[in-house]
């Protein structure tokens, strides 16, 4: 009990000013924690601040069309986030009139919210007494616990969430669950955390035995796959192009992108000339060059992206219904937005 006294403590000297923190209200402590999920404060925070003015209640978010709920996430990557957001906003709407659901055990039932998510709503807006589990956490509690278990486990998720739960004050549990969450992200943090300074200096394992930088523990990581994106960026006469929507489950699901060929290697203009993809797609003469003299490589969790924009002119394409000045209008990954702010700059 003195642990959640002290963090608490902390807390109410510490807590970030945050516009999610001055309301119960779940719908916007819903957004504010699917957007923050894999993403930093400093960056979630114009978006959270974009949607709430967009779409004011559930029911607004609800009434969208997906395209639009992904254009406005365009930079926060993890699309999928964007899309089980709108899936439930539907949900809450249509079936049960608004209205959140008020414990736990029926907020993790929704699309999007797993244990961590459904804990803070419950524990914030409900006074529910569940424990929260977020990196933060693992931090804090693997250090000053000395604990090596890896956090990516099996083992160490349910280890660290029994450990979580006996900690948690039960009397306050939503003010003791921001408290450790504000707590490893500004003390505890993952490099340079502030030992010297830390209110529990002389109880902490990890100071102690000197594991600060060994701590957490996570298990090898997924071998990432190395993939060699090449993005057709068409030009008409008639300034057109093409942008389809990206389908199935893979990567960008729901965004726009160029036509792509994808390579299993590094790729030049007469491979590219020469494959398939680009015969079948341009009939007539073109003009084609190589728009970034050096490949960018998007890093995303598992995937590596090497990436090259070839800028194809032609007098007139068919399939180019798209004209470049509503190009904007179109949600497409960071990769792509980044592009076109760069050529866009360049052509002015």
């Amino acid at each position: 009990m003195k642990f959640s006294k002290t963090l608490i403590y902390w807390y109410l000297q510490n807590n970030r000013e945050l516009p999610w923190r001055k309301t119960k209200n779940p719908y916007f402590i819903w957004l504010s924690e699917i957007m923050l999920q894999q993403t930093r404060v400093a960056q979630g925070m114009g978006y959270y601040l974009k949607f709430t003015e967009e779409f004011p209640t559930v029911f607004d978010l609800a009434k969208a069309d997906e395209s639009t709920v992904l254009k406005m996430w365009q930079g926060l990557g993890y699309y999928s986030r964007a899309r089980n957001l709108h899936f439930t906003a539907k949900q809450i709407a249509k079936e049960l009139n608004g209205e959140f659901p008020s414990t736990y055990k029926e907020l993790i039932k929704l699309k999007g919210i797993g244990d961590y998510t459904a804990s803070a709503i419950a524990s914030i807006c409900f006074n529910e007494p569940n424990a929260v589990v977020d990196g933060n956490v693992y931090r804090v509690l693997s250090r000053y616990f000395g604990i090596k278990t890896p956090i990516n486990s099996s083992a160490g998720i349910k280890e660290f969430k029994i450990l979580a739960q006996t900690l948690l004050d039960e009397t306050q549990p939503g003010s003791y669950n921001q408290a450790i969450m504000d707590f490893g992200a500004l003390h505890c943090k993952p490099q340079n955390p502030l030992c010297e300074s830390c209110l529990f200096s002389d109880s902490c394992v990890g100071l102690e035995k000197k594991l600060i930088k060994e701590l957490p523990v996570k298990e090898k990581k997924i071998k990432v796959r190395n993939r060699y994106f090449n993005f057709l960026v068409i030009k008409t006469n008639d300034k057109s192009t093409i942008l389809s929507e990206r389908k199935g489950k893979g990567i960008w699901q729901g965004l726009y992108q160029f036509p792509l060929i994808e390579s299993d290697k590094s790729i030049d203009k007469n491979d590219v000339i020469l494959s398939e993809e680009f015969i079948n797609l341009f009939p007539n003469e073109t003009t084609i060059s190589l728009f970034n003299q050096k490949e960018i490589v998007h890093k995303l969790s598992h995937q590596h992206l090497y990436t090259q924009f070839w800028v194809v002119e032609t007098a007139f394409l068919s399939e180019a219904k798209i004209k470049w000045s509503e190009i904007e209008k179109y949600p497409v990954p960071v990769l792509i937005s980044n592009f076109l702010e760069a050529y866009q700059l360049k052509s002015n």
